[in-house]
C-alpha cells in the first residue's frame, strides 16, 4: 500500500511540474507554441449548401450539413504564377455570381493598414483557364462585374474596366488624371483608409451597366514626410495627412454608364466640407445611395440618387448631441420598400427599419444594452440575426428577432463571444466562439443555434496551455469614488503566498469606444504576456475605463471634447482601488499601453506620478494636434474651437511631473501615429531634465512587426519591467 502511493505521489508530482512549465517570449513570438488554428476567408455558394475556405495550397470546397470536403476549386500549386517557382501568398479571392469564375489576389505589397497592389489573376472554372488579369504591373481593388463579364481595377489611382467575355479581353482606362498625392479615383486617400475604413470606393450597380466611383483631390492636404534607412542615403516617404484642424481631401461622386460612356457627377453642393464614408445601390438598378456625414460628425444623411436625372432625395437624418460613430453601409430588402439601419437614436446602439417610401423609421432591437453586428436577414420570416452585448458589455450573443422587435431569442448556449457567417439560404452558419479560457472554436450550426458539426476546437492548443500555464483571466468590477463602475480582468500567479504583496503591470488601451476587458481570445498573444509574467510573480489587470465600448452611450461619449482626462482620472482610481487589497504592492504599480494605450500610460505616469511606479508607451499620441482630423475631430472638435482641451490633457505639457522609471518606444516609420509625437515628447523632457529610456524601431509602422520585431520589442519590454518594477 506505502509502495502503491508513493507511486501515486510521484505521478502527481510529476503532472504538476510538468503543468507548470515556464512560458518564455520565443513561446508566443517565434515558436508559435500558442498559435491557434483558424478557418479563412470563409465564402457561401449561392446554392447555401456548401462554402469555400481559402488555404495556403487552394481554395477547397465543404457541405454545410457534413463538414466534409467536396472539391477543390482551385489548386495553386498546380497553377503558373510567373514568378519561376518562388512561393505564392494568396491574399483573397472572389466568385462571379455565377460562381464559375474566380479571382484571386496574388503576392500582396501593402501601402497602409488595408490597402494593397497585387498580381490578380482569373480563373474559370469549367474550362481550367488561368490567366492574369493584366500584365502591366500590380492592381487594387479588382472585382467581378455582376453579370461577370468585366473586372474593374484600379492602377496609379486611376479606374479601369477588363471585358474577359471576348478573347481580346479589352482594357478600358475610364479616369486619366489619377496621381500620387494629388487625384484618387476609385479608392480613397489616407485618412478615409484608416478611419473610414474605406478602402474599395467603387460600385457597380446590380445590372452592370453603371459605376458609381468616388474622386479624392488632395490637392490642399499637407503633406507629412518620414526618412525611410538602407540605402547609402536615405529615402522620404511624403504622403497626405490632413492633422486636426487642416484641410481634407475634396471628395465628390461621379457614376459612369457604360452604354454612353459619360461620367455625371453627384452635386452635393458647393460646401465640400464633409465626409463620404459609404456609397451603395439599393436594389433598384438606378438608385444611388450616398451616406454624409458634415465636418463635426454631428448630423449624419442619407441621400437616394437617381441616376436617371441625377436629384437627390433625403432618406434619413439623424443629429447627435456628441458625434456619430462611423457609419456602415445599410442592407435593403429584396423589394426595395425599406432598409435597415443601426444607430445609436436613443442612447444604445440597436437596429432599425427604415421604410423608403414615407420614411418612418421603426425599432427591432431595443433596451439598455448594445448591438454589435448584423448577421443575416432572413427576409421571408421577417427576421434578423445579430449579435449584441446584453448579458455583460464583455460578452456576445447571436440573437434573433422579428422585424416588429418581437420574439427576441438567444440562440447562442454558451458565455464568450459569439460570432456567426450565415449561409445564403440562412439555413446554416458558422460560429465561431471563444472566452478567456477558450480557444476559438469553429462549428457549423443550424437556425436554432445546434451544433452540427465541430470544424475546429483547437484542442491541441488547450492541451498546450494545461502543460505550461495554470494562470487565468479572471474579470470583475469596481466603484470610482464617484460611483462609476468600471469592468477589470486580472492574471495573477496561480501559486500566491499569503502575506506577500505583489507587483501589478497595468494594461490599457482606453480608446473611444474600444474593449480590452472582453470574454474572448482577443488579443491572446498579450494574455500570454501575462501569464508568462504571473509565473514571475507579477499581476497584470486590464481595467476599461470611461470612454470605452458596449456600455451605452452616456458612458461610451462621457469623454466628449476631453479625451485623456476621465480615462486618466479612472487609471488613479483603479491604482487607488488595487493598491488597497492585501496581496498587492501598491508601491511597484506600472502601466504598459501601445497607441491610445501608449497616450494614457504616458499620462498615467505623469498626471498620475504618486500611483504608478513605472510606464512603457509604445507608438504614443502626445498630442492630439498631431493626429488626423477625421478620428481626432469626432472626439475633440478641431484645435481652433477646443484648443485648451487638445494641450490641458496632453503629455507634454506634464512633463515636469514624472518621477518614475519611463520606456518611450516607436517605430520610425509609423504612418499612422507619427514619430513626431515621441520626439516633441523626448524634446520636452530634456528641457525638464527628465531622464527616461527609448528605443525606436527603423522603418517600422504603427505595429512594429517583421522577423524577429515582435520578439526583440517584448524581451526590451520584459527586461525594462524586471528591472524597474
Amino acid at each position: 500500500m506505502k509502495k502503491l502511493f508513493f507511486i501515486l505521489l510521484c505521478i502527481f508530482c510529476t503532472q504538476n511540474i510538468i503543468a507548470q512549465k515556464q512560458i518564455t517570449l520565443e513561446d508566443i513570438w517565434s515558436k508559435g507554441t500558442f498559435r491557434a488554428k483558424s478557418i479563412n476567408e470563409i465564402r457561401s455558394m449561392k446554392n447555401g449548401e456548401d462554402y469555400c475556405v481559402l488555404t495556403p495550397n487552394g481554395i477547397e470546397k465543404y457541405q454545410y450539413q457534413t463538414g466534409k470536403k467536396t472539391d477543390t476549386i482551385m489548386d495553386f500549386t498546380s497553377l503558373d504564377f510567373g514568378n519561376n517557382s518562388k512561393k505564392n501568398m494568396v491574399i483573397d479571392y472572389n466568385f462571379s455570381q455565377d460562381e464559375k469564375k474566380v479571382l484571386i489576389a496574388v503576392n500582396p505589397d501593402f501601402i497602409y493598414r488595408y490597402s494593397f497592389y497585387a498580381d490578380y489573376y482569373i480563373y474559370e472554372i469549367e474550362t481550367k483557364a488561368f490567366y492574369p488579369l493584366n500584365v502591366d504591373g500590380k492592381q487594387r481593388l479588382a472585382d467581378f462585374s455582376p453579370d461577370g463579364k468585366k473586372v474593374s481595377w484600379i492602377r496609379d489611382n486611376n479606374l479601369f474596366i477588363t471585358d474577359i467575355s471576348t478573347a481580346e479581353r479589352k482594357v478600358t482606362q475610364l479616369t486619366k488624371d489619377g496621381a500620387f498625392n494629388k487625384v484618387i479615383y476609385g479608392t480613397s486617400d489616407w485618412v478615409y483608409e484608416e478611419e473610414l475604413a474605406l478602402v474599395k470606393g467603387y460600385a457597380w450597380n446590380k445590372t452592370s451597366n453603371k459605376l458609381a466611383y468616388y474622386r479624392f483631390d488632395e490637392s490642399n492636404v499637407k503633406e507629412y514626410s518620414m526618412q525611410v534607412w538602407g540605402e547609402l542615403y536615405p529615402q522620404n516617404y511624403t504622403f497626405k495627412y490632413p492633422k486636426a484642424g487642416e484641410d481634407n481631401s475634396i471628395v465628390d461622386i461621379f457614376v459612369y454608364d457604360l452604354s454612353t460612356q459619360d461620367h455625371k457627377q453627384v452635386d452635393l453642393g458647393q460646401d465640400k466640407n464633409y465626409y463620404l464614408p459609404r456609397i451603395q445601390w439599393s436594389k433598384n438598378e438606378n438608385q444611388l445611395i450616398i451616406h454624409k456625414l458634415n465636418r463635426l460628425q454631428n448630423q449624419y444623411d442619407i441621400f437616394s440618387v437617381n441616376t436617371n436625372d441625377y436629384k437627390l432625395e433625403t432618406l434619413y437624418s439623424e443629429t447627435n448631441k456628441y458625434y456619430i460613430g462611423e457609419p456602415q453601409e445599410v442592407t435593403f430588402l429584396d423589394d426595395n420598400s425599406a432598409f435597415i439601419l443601426q444607430s445609436e437614436r436613443n442612447g444604445y446602439s440597436h437596429f432599425y427599419l427604415v421604410n423608403m417610401k414615407d420614411k418612418s423609421v421603426s425599432p427591432i432591437t431595443s433596451g439598455n444594452y448594445d448591438t454589435d453586428k448584423l448577421c443575416y436577414v432572413d427576409q421571408k420570416e421577417k427576421k434578423i440575426y445579430y449579435t449584441a452585448a446584453e448579458s455583460s458589455a464583455i460578452n456576445r450573443e447571436l440573437c434573433v428577432i422579428n422585424f416588429n422587435g418581437k420574439r427576441k431569442k438567444t440562440i447562442s448556449k454558451q458565455e464568450g463571444t459569439n460570432d456567426a457567417d450565415f449561409s445564403k439560404n440562412g439555413k446554416y452558419y458558422i460560429g465561431t466562439y471563444s472566452s478567456a479560457y477558450t480557444p476559438n472554436v469553429f462549428t457549423v450550426n443550424n437556425q436554432k443555434g445546434e451544433v452540427l458539426i465541430t470544424l475546429e476546437d483547437n484542442s491541441a492548443l488547450k492541451d498546450s496551455l494545461k502543460l505550461y500555464s495554470s494562470e487565468k483571466k479572471e474579470f470583475g468590477s469596481f466603484n470610482t469614488s464617484t460611483g462609476v463602475s468600471l469592468n477589470y480582468w486580472m492574471i495573477k500567479p496561480s501559486k500566491m503566498e499569503e502575506g506577500k504583496k505583489y507587483p501589478v503591470l497595468f494594461y490599457v488601451y482606453g480608446g473611444p469606444a474600444s474593449q480590452e476587458v472582453l470574454n474572448s481570445q482577443r488579443r491572446a498573444t498579450d494574455m500570454y504576456w501575462g501569464m508568462m509574467l504571473a509565473q514571475q510573480d507579477y499581476i497584470t489587470i486590464c481595467v476599461d475605463p470611461r470612454g470605452t465600448g458596449m456600455k451605452g452611450q452616456e458612458f461610451r461619449k462621457c469623454t466628449y471634447l476631453e479625451l485623456g482626462k476621465y480615462e486618466t482620472e479612472d487609471m488613479i482610481e483603479a491604482a487607488k482601488y488595487f493598491g488597497e487589497l492585501s496581496y498587492i504592492d501598491k508601491n511597484r504599480m506600472g502601466v504598459f499601453g501601445w497607441s491610445y494605450g501608449g497616450y494614457m500610460s504616458t499620462l498615467a505616469i505623469t498626471k498620475g506620478a504618486d500611483y504608478f511606479k513605472t510606464a512603457i508607451a509604445v507608438a504614443p499620441v502626445t498630442n492630439w494636434r498631431y493626429y488626423d482630423n477625421i478620428y481626432t475631430e469626432r472626439f475633440m472638435r478641431t484645435p481652433q474651437e477646443n484648443g485648451k482641451n487638445y494641450d490641458i490633457n496632453s503629455p507634454i505639457n506634464h512633463v515636469e511631473k514624472l518621477k518614475g522609471n519611463y520606456l518611450l518606444i516607436h517605430g520610425t516609420a509609423d504612418d499612422n501615429v507619427h514619430i513626431q509625437n515621441s520626439m516633441d515628447l523626448v524634446d520636452a523632457l530634456i528641457k525638464a531634465n527628465k531622464h527616461f529610456e527609448m528605443f525606436y524601431y527603423p522603418n517600422k509602422n504603427h505595429s512594429i512587426y517583421g522577423g524577429n520585431t515582435r520578439l526583440h520589442l517584448y524581451t526590451t519590454m520584459t527586461d525594462f519591467l524586471l528591472r524597474k518594477l
